[in-house]
């Protein structure tokens, strides 16, 4: 394929950022790169021995100017709703991080390592969206599980940093440390809806009158899509921990029978991208803050439940700005090329 015209939208967030790294290091040829976010701050980015000018995206003008193949976007949900359609309408692919377009019937919600298989035609919409970040960490690592043993129902407790909000709330969790430290109780949350800082917070997204939060809905439901299982019983807890990045997740599977340890060591040992951490007094453990290969699933504490033969305890830690966004979406991208989608 000849060299393509890409745009990147939220080019300043922390995805955004993460993402245009990992294209500079990536095989695709590109013979245009535009980058946008909300106001340009006359900032600019080098790319590949090149200096580009972040642009404002208000200050676009004709869409059909952009000329894009395909158009990454990482910039919020209401950029989304505003911007994805027009992108895709002048016949760039949009590949979308935010959560506007997820749960569409016509917007394939794509994690490559586990239905690849959804993305072999391009979508009408001319959109595919990234899942959220807890889920794509979710179904890596339980993929091959749910492939050989089928699956009866998923429990999990979610940590998730602070930079699932991006930078703004890395920033936040770092000032209000500081103030914290200092003794003073820092400036009021605008990002949480508690002060993060030396606190854990079981909300992450508004409360149904249910009492589920929006982060709980989008594991079940992204889960189910993405795995083509409607029926799946899974139910989640979703926490915001003072750390900076890196989700991790408590994850209890329960299967329709009794689960032989070795064979599913073995099946996470061979998942690709998967790294799993068999013996926790020789390898330890996964945690965010000493993480190994940002592009890997990390795995630790995997157990089956003494108590209950058909029922395994594992530990799922994973860099939420690669592997939860900025990865999966250039990983889609290729995998777009590869099926000849673009264009």
């Amino acid at each position: 394929m000849s060299a393509l015209n890409i745009s990147v939208v939220g080019a300043t967030g922390a995805v955004g950022t993460a993402l245009i790294q990992l294209l500079e290091k990536s095989e695709i040829a590109i013979d245009r790169l535009r980058l946008f976010a909300s106001s340009s701050g006359a900032r600019q980015v080098k790319f590949r021995d090149q200096t580009y000018l972040v642009e404002a995206l208000r200050d676009i003008g004709d869409i059909g100017d952009t000329k894009t193949d395909i158009a990454f976007f990482s910039g919020g949900d209401d950029v989304s709703a505003v911007w994805a359609a027009q992108f895709a309408s002048q016949g760039a692919l949009v590949i979308d991080n935010s959560n506007a377009f997820r749960m569409k019937p016509d917007v394939p919600l794509i994690v490559p390592q586990v239905n690849a298989c959804s993305l072999t035609v391009r979508p009408p919409s001319g959109i595919v969206a990234n899942p959220n970040c807890s889920t794509i960490q979710l179904v890596r690592a339980l993929r091959p599980l749910i492939a050989k043993f089928g699956v009866h129902q998923v429990l999990l407790t979610t940590y998730q940093a602070a930079s699932g909000v991006g930078l703004r709330g890395i920033n936040e969790l770092e000032d209000g440390a500081e103030a914290w430290l200092e003794g003073s109780a820092g400036p009021a949350a605008e990002n949480f809806p508690f002060p993060l800082a030396f606190n854990v917070i079981p909300q992450i997204g508004e409360i149904s009158c249910e009492g589920v939060a929006l982060e709980e809905r989008k594991l079940v439901q992204e889960s189910r899509k993405i795995f083509g299982m409607p029926h799946l019983q899974l139910t989640a807890t979703c926490v915001r921990v003072p750390v900076k990045t890196g989700h991790s997740e408590a994850v209890y599977v329960e299967f329709d029978s009794d689960i032989p340890l070795e064979q599913v060591r073995e099946l996470l040992a061979n998942e690709p991208g998967v790294r799993l951490y068999v013996d926790e007094n020789r390898d330890g453990y996964p945690m965010p803050r000493f993480l190994g290969d940002p592009a890997d699933v990390h795995v630790g504490r995997v157990r089956v439940n003494p108590e209950n033969p058909r029922g395994l305890w594992m530990w799922v830690v994973a860099d939420n700005i690669q592997v939860g966004a900025a990865l999966n979406a250039l990983l889609i991208a290729q995998l777009a090329i590869a099926n000849n989608l673009i264009g």
